[in-house]
This record gives structure tokens, sequence and C-alpha cells, in this order.
């Protein structure tokens, strides 16, 4: 019997929460859905991640109103995926920041990427006609930008590619709070359809050295010591390190995609098959890892026709 197509039938609202991490850091999360980081200083806030639409955003804009009637002056974008741009207009006053390679894969594939996701998980964008379109940033960065919040320097950071090209993360060095973006997961599968497989276990070094005693992942509960975020990353480069060990197994054994996935599913359900969206992820990071394993070193671009044809090759 065929599954649902992606995450179409996960229909189920999750219950969301505004935790305080440290004075004035907070972490919006809701049950494996998408999360977001706030700080706020004392002359403005910071947002990391803006949601799928601006009525999503809008309840982050109600917890954050909480605690501060300052304006939101930065929204940081940790990628160009559609759960975590799309939201920007609930935050008319602030700069967009992003990486420089963010920008360009918004300008490549912003547009196919967004029609995708809606597809794929239609419950994370309530309120899909509240989006106004594509978020452009108007601040961009290399390697790492520094935002003064008046009591609290922010640190902005490209580690390396991972979960995309141009993953960005928020550190925090005062607190030693990390917002990792979906470079690091707690719970849920990581999303590998545009992964760079080579090089997300090093990304995720630069990570580990910095020591974070709390960290936000893009998915899942913060984690609330030292060892549970080591931990989160461990886990991370495990799933990801072995999906890609087995695609190069089938690749060398000259397997094709279809046998490829069901011997990469094969190994990785019996650990993996409880984890937030791993049926759904499985199909497009296997996709990915097998073209990575076969030399192919740009993701290709997501529609949503390539979707549905994978799909239904896969898991019809």
């Amino acid at each position: 019997m065929s599954q649902p197509f992606a995450s179409t039938a996960d229909c189920k609202p999750k219950q969301s929460f505004f935790t305080e991490l440290a004075d004035g850091v907070f972490a919006y999360t809701a049950e494996g859905d998408p999360n977001t980081g706030v700080i706020i200083g004392d002359q403005s806030v910071l947002v990391f991640d803006a949601q799928a639409t601006p009525d999503l955003a809008k309840q982050v804009v109600k917890d954050i109103r909480r605690y501060t009637a300052l304006p939101v002056r930065y929204l940081v974008l940790s990628h160009y995926h559609a759960v975590r741009v799309l939201g920007a207009a609930a935050y008319p006053e602030a700069e967009v920041i992003a990486s420089r390679i963010t920008r360009a894969l918004i300008q490549e594939r912003g547009a196919q990427d967004w029609e995708s996701e809606l597809r794929r998980f239609p419950r994370l964008f309530e309120g899909a006609d509240s989006i106004t379109g594509l978020t452009w940033p108007s601040i961009l960065f290399d390697q790492s930008l520094t935002i003064d919040l008046g009591n609290r320097q922010v640190e902005i950071m490209h580690p390396g590619a991972g979960h995309t090209a141009g993953d960005t993360v928020l550190w925090l060095a005062q607190d030693k709070i990390l917002f990792a973006g979906d470079l690091v997961e707690n719970g849920a599968a990581p999303y590998c359809g545009d992964a760079y497989f080579s090089q997300w276990p090093n990304t995720l070094s630069i990570l580990s050295q910095l020591n974070p005693e709390i960290l936000v992942p893009g998915r899942g509960d913060a984690l609330m010591s030292a060892m549970d975020a080591q931990n989160a990353i461990s886990n991370t480069l495990g799933f990801v390190s072995r999906l890609y060990h087995y695609a190069q197994e089938a690749v060398s054994n000259r397997a094709d995609l279809n046998t490829a996935f069901q011997h990469i599913k094969k190994k990785m359900d019996p650990d993996y098959q409880d984890w937030v969206i791993y049926q759904h992820c499985l199909p497009f990071s296997i996709s990915r890892a097998f073209d990575e394993a076969s030399g192919i070193d740009q993701p290709a671009i997501w529609d949503a026709q390539r979707d549905q044809s994978l799909w239904n090759s896969l898991c019809s």
C-alpha cells in the first residue's frame, strides 16, 4: 500500500511553547515543528527564522509582546527553505539578514521550494494566503556578522555547508547559547534533500567546538545542558553519516535508486523510524545521498513535479 505523500496526512495541531533560556533569550518550539529564536536587547529585538507564513509568525510576535514593546529590528534566516522564511511580512520593520549563499539560493530556487514545501506539508502553511512573496534579505554576509542589541552581542555565522549550502547559526558567547537551525535536530529526522553530506560532519564539528551549554535545534525541544547539546550534535552526525555511508555502499554495488532506497531504509528504520518527519524526509534525503555518492556535487532543484514523481517511484 502506498504511503500518503510526504506529510499531507499530518493534520494534528501542535502545542507551542515560548521558553526563556536566559535573560531575554527565548526559544519558540512546537512539538517537532520548525523552531524560532528570539533575543530581546535593551534597544531592539532579533528573531531567528520567521516561520512559514505571516499568520504563524504573528503567534511568535504575540509571545514577544508579553515581554517587550521594543521593535523587531532584525530577522535572521538560517537558510532558504520556505518553512523558515516566508513569514517575514509579520516583521515589517526588520532588516532581513542572510548569508550571501542563501540569497543566491532564494534567487535560484526559492519559488520552486515554496510550492514544493506547501504541497509536502500543508499544515505548516496555515494562513498561506498571508504570504506576500519570497523573502529577500537586505543585509548579506559571507562568514560572520555581529549585531549589537545594546546589552548583548549576537554573532551570526555561516560555519559551513550541511543542511544546505548557506546554513547560518546564531551564537551568544556570553550565555553559551547556540541556535543551530536545521544543522542540528533533536528527535527529528534531518532533512537532507538539499544537503552536502561530505561537508556536514565538519560543520557539525565546528558547532561542537563552540561547547554550547544550551542549544536550540531546528526542530525539537531546546537542549538545556552541555551534555544534551553535544548529544544532539552527535545524534545528527550519526544520522547523516550513516545515511551517506549506506548510499555509498549502494552506488559502489551499482544499485539503482529504488534498490538503494530499500537498502538504506532497511538499515535506518530500526534506529530512526520514530523520529519526527522521518518517513516524510527519507525518500528525498536518500535521493540526494545517492546523487552525491554518484558524484553529483550540487543538489538538484526540488519542485512539486519532481517531488511527486520521486514519491510515486519509491513509496507506491
